[in-house]
């Protein structure tokens, strides 16, 4: 509750962003609980790869509060968070495309993914942007950490980084389907409290296709956060 009164004064697009995400970390730390519960530590691996940009020790800070904090201190547009999604989608993508251990959207990662996906899209969407010492006191990392992790997710996503009105109306779509999911998941859960039924089980699907993702699909589908 503390953390959605956090998300009050920010653009809805955060806190949309912030529930979708929050699914796809959940899914994922799942999967790779799975895994090593089966004793697969060559599925394992693939699933969680090296990377700069997973933590040796899981961030206590929740992905929503996270969100709340860069939208409060970053002070960009509301776009920047659509364009951060896309980013985030091709660097995920792309990564799997190369043929290497995709990268996992999981609670070790997310956060540093998070803020330097909305640093690379302020920078190319906005006139104006704090610079990156600034964002890395907001992420809570050190200044050469911020810098290499930028570096590092240009050269993941090919430098792609214009988007286009129609790929920016497809993301769009997306992040509009999870809030009017977010809106039924209200509704029923007030629905259910006024009949005392019992606690209801929420999907961690990526996107309205996943429905009928399993465990045992493969590590690049796993990843990908667009529709």
């Amino acid at each position: 509750m503390a953390e959605d009164e956090e998300l009050v004064d920010a653009p809805r697009v955060v806190g949309v962003l912030s529930s979708l995400l929050e699914r796809v970390v959940e899914r994922n730390d799942a999967v790779a609980y799975e895994l090593a519960s089966a004793d697969a530590p060559a599925s394992s691996m693939a699933l969680a790869p090296a990377s700069a940009f997973r933590a040796t020790v899981r961030p206590e800070i929740s992905v929503r509060a996270y969100m709340a904090r860069i939208a409060r201190f970053a002070g960009c547009s509301p776009a920047c968070y659509v364009v951060a999604y896309v980013y985030l989608d091709r660097l995920l993508r792309r990564g799997g495309r190369r043929g290497r251990g995709a990268l996992a959207v999981d609670s070790y990662s997310v956060h540093r993914l998070l803020i330097t996906a909305v640093l690379a899209a302020v920078k190319f969407m906005d006139d104006v942007c704090y610079n990156n010492a600034y964002f890395a006191r907001v992420g809570g990392i050190s200044l050469p950490e911020m810098n290499y992790l930028e570096v590092d997710f240009l050269f993941g996503v090919g430098f792609d980084l214009n988007v286009s009105p129609e790929t920016f109306g497809q993301y769009c779509s997306v992040l509009q389907a999870e809030m009017l999911r977010l809106e039924l998941d209200k509704t029923t859960m007030t629905t259910a409290a006024a009949v005392a039924a019992g606690p209801r089980l929420h999907s961690c699907c990526l996107s309205e296709d996943d429905g009928t993702t399993t465990t045992t699909t493969s590590s690049s589908s796993q990843q990908q956060l667009a529709a």
